[in-house]
């Protein structure tokens, strides 16, 4: 805990020293400032505008492809169909490929068709990296979910698309979560697609903002207010966590005892 909170930590005492400060290696701030936050949401930097981005972008890949994944897991957990553990395998293997060997394509692929400096162009891309692992969780939690469930709500008179709406989804919901969080969190934080697919200011998300901020001078680096919008950025996904932690760890241990 301590070896991978201590980075955290030293973000948040360098945020809140000033710039004059920034050097020290006394374990707390010889004197508090907030000057490196005020910078960070002056709207001249963007920053406030490269959140929103980063919401829109995360929120909708996270929402697209839980929605695909779920429909896509529960297929194949519970149909039989001709070589359905080679689809599965295929599906996860595509989460092999590296980032950076696909954005050339895409990039060239984007630029013909004009979606450069749009969401889509973020979004599209990191579905098909969250995809794979959503699948593959989602797969294994509907596995063990018994056959028994929708069988007994049928004969109540559901439909199948009933007793999955009505009896599976309420039950996958652990899981559903957990999917949702890690899903959530690979796009908050992705960096090289975001870098490679917007030149405007005006679209690229938290992490690239964070990346292009400059100092006063090209011959300095804005370590403080660096440092103030790491924390900016990481706060939401600390807070989600904290309030999804039951969920998330109910996920994790579901099926763990029989």
């Amino acid at each position: 805990m301590v070896f991978c909170l201590a980075p955290f930590y030293w973000m948040v005492v360098s945020s809140l020293r000033r710039t004059s400060d920034i050097f020290e290696n006394s374990p707390l701030p010889s004197v508090v400032s907030a000057e490196n936050y005020v910078a960070v949401v002056d709207p001249q930097m963007g920053f406030g505008r490269a959140l929103l981005n980063s919401i829109v972008v995360a929120g909708i890949t996270t929402a697209c492809a839980l929605f695909i994944a779920i429909l896509t897991a529960y297929a194949v957990a519970r149909l039989n169909f001709p070589f359905k553990r080679l689809v599965l395998t295929t599906i996860i293997a595509t989460s092999m490929f590296p980032v950076v060997s696909l954005v050339v394509p895409l990039l060239r692929l984007f630029a013909d068709i004009g979606w450069i400096n749009t969401y889509q162009a973020m979004i599209v891309p990191s579905m098909s990296f969250a995809l794979p692992l959503a699948v593959w969780i989602l797969t294994a939690f509907f596995r063990q979910m018994p056959m028994a469930l929708e069988e007994a709500a049928m004969m109540d008179g559901c439909t199948q698309g009933q007793a999955f709406r009505k009896v599976i989804l309420p039950l996958a919901a652990p899981g559903i979560f957990t999917t949702a969080i890690i899903t959530f969190i690979a796009a908050w934080n992705e960096f090289l697609i975001a870098l490679t697919m917007t030149n405007d200011a005006a679209m690229q998300t938290a992490p690239v903002a964070l990346s292009r901020f400059t100092g006063a001078t090209q011959f300095e680096t804005p370590f403080g207010t660096q440092m103030a919008a790491g924390v900016i950025v990481t706060i939401p996904l600390v807070l989600l966590v904290l309030f999804f932690q039951r969920r998330i760890v109910d996920g994790l241990t579901a099926g763990a005892v029989k």
